[in-house]
């Protein structure tokens, strides 16, 4: 049996990421379905994200080198010529001549020919002289963008919010790989149970910065292929979205309501904290992303989640003032996951910041009606924008009827701060040990 040309596999996704907006996550999961070598799967998931999350800084080496600039090339070529250069630069154990050769084939065998000798002298004079490139001043915003391959916008943005040295410890975080973060669903099985299944298939295991049941898995190719993934004791979750379901303070018997759920974390986290009892209502706005939810529940076994299509902007009468605890954890700009999903960040323009807050207080208007008098909405985004989070709190405590609460009690100490007893929490990659996350508990009834 032929194996596949990682390379051609690997250059067809950037192209589908970079040049079409495709989602990363979604473009490698279903480009890897069919590829069964261990080995395949590692060097092609390394080379699409590298190249994705490098494509700034990529770009500058290339036209250090090219006459022709990379915004002027066609998408194979220009694309091709990334991958190649990430190979040479990011790579030590790939020979460059191997890298040089391949990319060249690959021209010849996409009916580009003529250009194959362009490809060939660009690759090889990188190839040479890369190690005396010349950048800009490092604490420059065209510096800092070319180093940590980061919009020039998103920069000013970060170092306007947080300032300069903190702008460069988040974007230094998103370049850092720490292998994949689970949580134990505990009412299924034993932490040191789940440990020892891991490590039986040869995965290195750590426990979590800040919670018991969080874990986090390195030297694992693909988690479908974990025992304990598959019996539903565990769960990829970032720590940071687990710290939702504590913030909830969800008890026995509770009615939750996670309106837009996919692909469920939070929800059967939930649902593990509620043991079985109780009841989740998991939404989400598209078929496709209830089927993921779908998915979830049935490999974790819970039978209090129920998953439905429900547009979180549209009002649900029937659902009017029965809830417990209502989830909004909305769709957000993302700054604070550019670390496992580095093609955010070319996706985004500040236009669409403005579309997203609007979006966001449209979705908080509509679930604060499922509040019941007295119960709990928690507002959370995997961003670190303030605009999408404590300033969008702060309009919807004007104009409604909740006021935060204090999450102290429910969060690890060493996260408590003046912000956790005002009732809400920003989590900063970079600085803090997980990922950009934001969190907030309102109650219904005003003080």
């Amino acid at each position: 049996m032929n194996r596949i040309n990682t390379r051609v596999v690997s250059v067809d996704m950037i192209i589908d990421i970079l040049e079409n907006n495709s989602l990363s996550h979604i473009v490698l999961r279903e480009g890897l379905k069919d590829v069964d070598d261990k080995q395949d799967r590692s060097f092609i998931t390394r080379l699409v994200m590298g190249t994705v999350e490098k494509a700034i800084t990529l770009d500058y080496i290339i036209d250090k080198f090219s006459k022709i600039q990379t915004r002027k090339m066609k998408p194979l070529i220009r694309n091709l010529l990334r991958m190649s250069v990430y190979q040479i630069v990011y790579m030590d154990s790939i020979p460059e001549s191997a890298v040089c050769n391949e990319a060249v084939k690959i021209v010849k065998k996409r009916k580009y020919v003529n250009l194959s000798g362009f490809v060939n002298g660009v690759l090889r004079n990188i190839a040479r002289e890369y190690k005396q490139i010349s950048y800009p001043d490092e604490n420059s915003i065209k510096g800092i963008s070319i180093k940590y391959s980061c919009p020039e916008w998103i920069v000013s943005k970060f170092i306007k919010d947080y300032g300069l040295d903190n702008c460069k410890l988040i974007l230094a975080d998103n370049q850092e790989k720490s292998g994949i973060t689970v949580r134990v669903n505990i009412s299924k099985a034993t932490i040191s149970e789940v440990i020892k299944s891991l490590e039986n298939q040869g995965v290195t295991v750590s426990k979590g910065n800040y919670l018991n049941e969080a874990l986090i898995l390195k030297d694992i190719d693909n988690i479908e292929g974990l025992e304990a993934f598959n019996k539903g004791y565990i769960q990829p979750q970032d720590e940071s979205s687990m710290l939702v379901g504590k913030a909830a303070g969800v008890k026995e018997n509770d009615y939750v309501i996670d309106v837009c759920s996919a692909p469920g974390g939070k929800s059967i986290h939930i649902a593990d904290i509620l043991n079985e009892t109780g009841n989740v209502d998991s939404r989400d706005i598209s078929e496709y992303k209830v089927n993921l939810i779908n998915e979830n529940i049935a490999r974790t076994g819970f039978k209090n989640i129920t998953a439905k299509v429900w547009d979180a902007t549209v009002c649900d009468e029937e659902a009017y003032g029965r809830a417990d605890v209502v989830i909004a954890d909305v769709p957000c700009s993302g700054l604070g996951v550019l670390n496992s999903k580095g093609d955010i960040k070319y996706h985004l323009t500040e236009e669409g910041l403005n579309e997203l807050k609007n979006i966001q207080r449209n979705i908080l208007k509509t679930a604060s009606t499922y509040v019941k008098q007295g119960g709990i909405l928690i507002y959370s985004t995997c961003t670190i924008n303030p605009e999408e989070n404590i300033k969008n709190t702060k309009w919807f405590i004007e104009n409604f009827d909740f006021t935060l609460e204090s999450i102290d009690e429910l969060l690890p100490e060493v996260l408590r701060n003046e912000h956790t007893r005002k009732g809400y929490l920003q989590l900063i990659q970079g600085i803090d040990k997980c990922d950009g996350f934001y969190i907030a508990r309102l109650r219904r009834g005003k003080n």
